[in-house]
């Protein structure tokens, strides 16, 4: 999730001159002040709507990614540009102004609080799965994989490619329930190497008719990613399935 955000990019934009929107309306009178810059040639009103579609974006740029820009900074290096005056600022100035603004950006504010958040869930599931391995019902396969025997079955055993239907319940540490389908009244139907690692290989160790608790670690779950709006990154999920039918 790394943003390549710099002033750089912001400045850097194309300019849709042809594109440029006409209201296909009147529009409510405007309380803006009038440009009172005289123009005569094409030159001069193509140059200025260049000038003023580009000032548009830059804008629009800017409060996307909560960036108070300069208007005298912006102006100055702009008209140095264009005059073909050399940048100011050395190679080293530029580098560190722009770490400096990444660093402090939302967008890594944000990065900072994903990462602590994935520390602490992560650390919660070692911590959950390291306890729960003890326990005689649990077994644990070389992948990391815990899992409980609720009911032996005693029908046909999946593959990897197998379609099976399933009961299940979603589960996360704390016991907050993030997907089921017995409280939808129906079971699921999928293709067993179209899911998460820890069911491809948990539901290969079931027979039709059996019953599993699953207790599957985020590296065999979704990683370091959250998953819809209940499952923090780094989580290690719980599931109790239910094999109904194998295809």
């Amino acid at each position: 999730m790394k943003q390549a955000l710099s002033i750089c990019a912001i400045v850097m934009l194309s300019i849709g001159v042809l594109n440029a929107q006409q209201p296909s309306k009147p529009a409510a009178k405007s309380t803006a002040k009038k440009s009172t810059v005289k123009m005569k040639t094409v030159q001069e009103k193509m140059s200025y709507l260049s000038g003023f579609d580009l000032g548009l974006k830059v804008i629009s740029n800017c409060k996307s990614n909560n960036f108070p820009l300069s208007n005298e900074g912006f102006i100055n290096g702009l008209k140095a540009a264009l005059e073909g005056k050399e940048n100011v600022l050395s190679a080293e100035e530029i580098q560190q102004v722009v770490s400096e603004f990444q660093k402090n950006s939302p967008q890594a504010q944000n990065d900072t609080k994903l990462q602590e958040m994935t520390a602490k869930y992560k650390k919660e599931g070692e911590e959950f799965l390291a306890a729960n391995k003890l326990k005689d019902s649990v077994k644990v396969t070389a992948s990391g994989l815990q899992y409980k025997i609720l009911r032996e079955g005693t029908g046909k055993a999946p593959a990897e490619t197998s379609t099976v239907t399933v009961h299940y319940r979603g589960r996360l540490t704390n016991n907050v329930v993030f997907d089921e389908s017995y409280g939808r009244g129906e079971p699921t139907t999928f293709q067993l190497n179209q899911v998460i690692k820890g069911w491809t290989e948990g539901l290969q160790l079931m027979k039709e008719g059996a019953k599993f608790e699953f207790y599957i670690p985020n590296q065999l779950a979704y990683g370091e990613r959250p998953a819809g709006q209940l499952i923090p990154p780094g989580s290690m999920l719980i599931f109790e399935v239910e094999l109904i039918a194998v295809k």
